[in-house]
């Protein structure tokens, strides 16, 4: 690739439908985001809410480098994850509001998202208990002799839970294809990642099991995608698992409850100087994919839709109570093997 005036290489070549994609999903997460953080102050949202903002590259920049049978797990702030696999926003919006037409049936909430259809398996509020989960997933691909690949993802904060290394260590044993992702916002809630641990190049941890690992920029959605393919088509080939630690930045608090004072105003701004939406729109104005009114019209657009998920969610139903103790236990008998 040749480099440009700036030093930094040139991009390849992508499809217009993947730029159509990135930009329309990464607004539809920040916009329905930003709505979700309003709602839950009129307290129409309750509970527990951990909003996305920041992170869009992220789970956009996984989507166009995995296909629609791969599998994706993650933690509690997934509503982006949810929304980039393909659940609707009023699907995701129905499920804030605890309504039946969510995508748990209103069972799930905020933490617990999660559709099979879209090969999404959550969605989990324990730190870190999605980790092993995520490598299971990966292992019955392998016993099924697919080529499916797993992204199991998860935040700085739980790569400090020991399940992460039990997952790890099975994982390398057995080669399954799994890629592991850190989500580095570099803060466990309130807690930065220099308080947690002497080790603060979280990729490393992964080089203990001989794993393939390596930091990835979160804040270029193409740079996600370039590093997410490379790490998935190594799983395809059984040269899986892969870690990767993708580093972000989340610009709100933890949850909605956090006012995050621990971290200066300085910080915050330069990484919205960062900011993954308006880089991959100027890039889309320097190479005349768009005009400033045809990207205008799509910030409109994600608008109108987030504004009608709204009206969606208010006018659904809420669960039955008879259905209080149902999709608690798994109803068939899934028999283990090891002949892999």
């Amino acid at each position: 690739m040749k480099a440009t005036q700036n030093g930094r290489a040139e991009q390849p070549t992508y499809s217009r439908a993947q730029l159509d994609y990135w930009y329309e999903m990464m607004l539809r997460i920040r916009r329905f985001e930003e709505k979700a953080g309003q709602l839950y102050g009129q307290q129409k949202i309750r509970g527990f809410c951990h909003l996305y903002i920041g992170q869009e590259a992220v789970a956009c920049g996984i989507e166009t480098a995995i296909r629609k049978d791969d599998a994706v797990i993650t933690a509690y702030r997934d509503h982006g994850n949810a929304l980039a696999r393909g659940v609707t926003s009023n699907a995701c919006m129905a499920e804030l509001y605890g309504k039946e037409t969510g995508c748990s049936r209103g069972m799930g909430g905020s933490m617990h998202m999660f559709s099979d259809e879209h090969h999404f398996y959550g969605g989990h509020g324990l730190v870190g208990q999605q980790i092993p989960v995520g490598a299971g997933i990966a292992m019955a691909f392998k016993q099924q002799k697919t080529d499916k690949v797993c992204i199991c993802m998860f935040g700085d904060g739980a790569a400090r839970q020991g399940a992460l290394h039990e997952a790890f260590n099975m994982a390398m044993t057995w080669k399954l294809p799994v890629v592991f992702i850190c989500e580095n916002n570099f803060y466990a809630m309130g807690t930065s990642v220099e308080r947690t641990s002497n080790v603060t190049e979280l990729y490393t941890l992964g080089e203990a099991y001989d794993m393939p690992s390596w930091p990835v920029d979160g804040m270029d959605v193409m740079t996600v995608h370039e590093e997410v393919s490379k790490a998935v088509e190594m799983c395809r080939k059984g040269e899986g698992p892969v870690y990767l630690e993708i580093r972000t930045y989340r610009y709100k608090g933890h949850s909605m409850s956090d006012p995050a004072k621990y971290r200066s105003k300085e910080e915050l701004n330069d990484y919205k100087d960062r900011d993954p939406i308006e880089q991959l729109k100027q890039y889309l104005l320097a190479h005349k994919h768009y005009t400033e009114d045809q990207l205008e019209a799509v910030d409109q657009r994600m608008k109108q839709e987030v504004a009608d998920s709204v009206l969606f969610a208010e006018n659904s139903a809420y669960p039955d109570k008879s259905q209080l103790y149902d999709y608690v236990y798994v109803e068939q008998d899934y028999p283990f093997r090891n002949d892999f």
